[in-house]
């Protein structure tokens, strides 16, 4: 071997060494964002079980300050009778789904700007949503026909909303007939880095999708 051929082959050598010494002692890249805070039962959960945990979400003392916190109705309703149900509390998110009896329709989640007259133009929004629902065969475009129809029509819809508020207001809207739960996220939640899960009126004693085997009205 040539010397000049051997200096570059150690000079090889010593870079790949450097690279690994660096892969070895460098610190990794801190790690991505991740969502651990949530809000609704999870899959499986006995609703027994997730409705003493949404009214022990609302235990705690009244700071002052004001959290996240899913209401959940049962029956649904009309987006006009929010307001009514939630008092002073901000609605940022109204989740929407339209019921039919043992059809799996979708879950459309609105996202409401400040103010009552935002919180009146959710349905037409949502409308748009169901319009656009990618459809794989004939039974997912026809429930989604189904859903723009319903949403159209200001059907009673709303199966719950997110809302900020602080505690008292929350435990005010908890004690409302029209209310199934409530159940606040701790004061430090960042929105946007929790899930929110329906608590569906259909969960009766599990929350597990139903059947979806019933005709679709044309």
């Amino acid at each position: 071997m040539s010397r000049g051929r051997a200096a570059s082959l150690l000079a090889v050598v010593a870079l790949v060494g450097l690279v690994l010494g660096l892969g070895i002692t460098a610190p990794p890249p801190p790690p991505r964002g991740v969502a651990t805070d949530a809000l609704g039962p999870d899959g499986g959960e006995a609703i027994a079980e997730y409705l003493a945990r949404a009214q022990e979400s609302l235990a705690g003392p009244a700071e002052g300050g004001q959290v996240w916190a899913l209401v959940s109705f049962a029956p649904a309703i009309s987006t006009a009778q929010v307001r009514a149900a939630v008092g002073e509390a901000r609605v940022s998110q109204v989740l929407y789904r339209l019921s039919l009896d043992r059809v799996q329709t979708p879950l459309l989640v609105q996202q409401v700007a400040d103010g009552d007259a935002a919180l009146a133009a959710a349905d037409d929004l949502a409308v748009v949503k169901a319009q656009t629902l990618p459809a794989a065969d004939e039974r997912q475009a026809a429930i989604a026909a189904a859903t723009a129809r319903g949403l159209a029509a200001h059907c009673a819809c709303v199966v719950g909303v997110l809302v900020r508020a602080d505690i008292d207001t929350l435990r005010a809207v908890s004690e409302r007939a029209d209310v199934r739960a409530v159940e606040a996220l701790p004061a430090d939640a960042v929105y946007g880095r929790f899930a929110v899960r329906p608590l569906l009126p259909e969960y009766l004693d599990v929350a597990s999708v139903g059947p979806d085997d019933g005709d679709v009205p044309g």
